[in-house]
């Protein structure tokens, strides 16, 4: 391998100087040329064959001498501008190739460095802090599902060792089944969930637009949580106004009031308040949907978004942190816009802006 390559680098010499030997053979012999017969006819002289083989082998002796000070300053100039910042920019690749993201090129300032050199420097310094954070966001994937997945697993272990009891009653017998299958529900929804995500985020999912009154969708989802709102006597509270149409995914948005609507359900106590609404807004449909729920702190808030963050870290409620990423995203993809405002102990609420699909004789308020 050695040998070949310094067969390679020999060639790639050799070239260089035979370039650089056609190109000076050629302008001397033209001047000589040039210059030999002005001189001649001026002066009257007489050029003799013996003359002219003697200057052809001067010449020819000093074109190679030429050459090769022309290739060795060519090559010292490559070594100082090019091969130099090349090594630089090699030897920062490899080491990200090996997985060192952190890994960062300082710019080159060096009185013969190329400034084409440092934009692509900039552009590899981007490329790591990118690769870096992906790499980040893999590990925290990879950790937080593993610890998802963990706690139903363990849950459906544990109940099927009880299960195996033989004294066990039959009103455990159906507890135990029933934790079974609440575990085995939470582990589907988180796949679910992240199958979603996916397609969501490498643009599997195309939406699939059709015009329709967005009270009716806000409506549907809402009567998919009757039980839950009866059951805890959280009182729910809705102004919808009519007559306001959208023209998106009604799919793609029903997960985002699911989501929303589930989240306002679940924090907040037994006997607390729920409000959703939807008023238009010019040229945009806004629905917000608020509770007095235990709220979030302004650090919690923050994150909200993220895929698996959970305000809760101790997981005492039931969740996996990929609703409120999911939500995000769908709005995104969309055209909308989604804020939250929160504070802790007091409740929280969620506002989303859709482009809503006006009337062409209608008058923007």
């Amino acid at each position: 391998m050695k040998g070949h390559d310094r067969m390679k680098r020999f060639l790639r010499a050799l070239n260089r100087y035979t370039v650089f030997f056609l190109l000076v053979a050629f302008v001397i012999t033209s001047c000589l040329s040039l210059f030999v017969t002005v001189l001649s006819k001026s002066l009257g002289i007489t050029l003799t064959e013996e003359n002219v083989a003697l200057a052809a082998k001067i010449t020819f002796w000093n074109v190679l001498l030429i050459s090769a000070i022309f290739a060795l300053i060519d090559t010292l100039r490559r070594k100082l501008t090019v091969d130099r910042s090349v090594k630089h920019i090699v030897e920062a690749t490899k080491r990200m190739i090996e997985g060192d993201f952190d890994v960062r090129i300082s710019r080159l300032h060096h009185v013969f460095s190329d400034d084409r050199f440092n934009e692509i420097i900039d552009c590899v310094n981007l490329m790591a802090k990118e690769l870096s954070g992906v790499e980040t966001l893999r590990n925290d994937f990879v950790s937080n599902v593993s610890h998802e997945m963990k706690t139903p697993l363990a849950a459906m272990q544990n109940y099927s060792i009880l299960l195996q009891e033989e004294t066990l009653s039959d009103e455990k017998r159906m507890e135990y089944a029933k934790a079974i299958t609440d575990a085995a529900g939470r582990l589907s929804d988180m796949m679910t969930n992240i199958l979603r995500l996916n397609r969501l985020d490498n643009q599997t999912v195309y939406p699939r637009t059709q015009r329709y009154e967005l009270s009716e969708a806000l409506c549907e989802s809402v009567l998919l949580y009757e039980n839950v709102w009866e059951d805890k006597g959280i009182t729910l509270e809705t102004d919808l106004e009519e007559g306001i149409f959208v023209t998106d995914d009604r799919e793609l948005l029903s997960c985002v009031w699911n989501n929303l609507l589930s989240n306002a359900f679940k924090f907040t106590e037994a006997g607390g308040s729920v409000w959703i609404t939807l008023k238009r807004e010019g040229e945009y449909a806004v629905v917000t949907v608020a509770d007095t729920g235990c709220g979030m702190s302004p650090e919690v808030g923050a994150h909200i978004f993220e895929k698996f963050y959970q305000g809760d870290t101790s997981h005492a409620t039931e969740g996996n942190g990929l609703g409120l990423a999911l939500v995000r995203r769908v709005v995104d993809i969309i055209g909308g816009e989604i804020s939250v405002m929160s504070r802790e102990g007091e409740g929280s609420c969620f506002t989303v802006r859709l482009k809503r699909d006006c009337d062409r004789n209608e008058t923007l308020a």
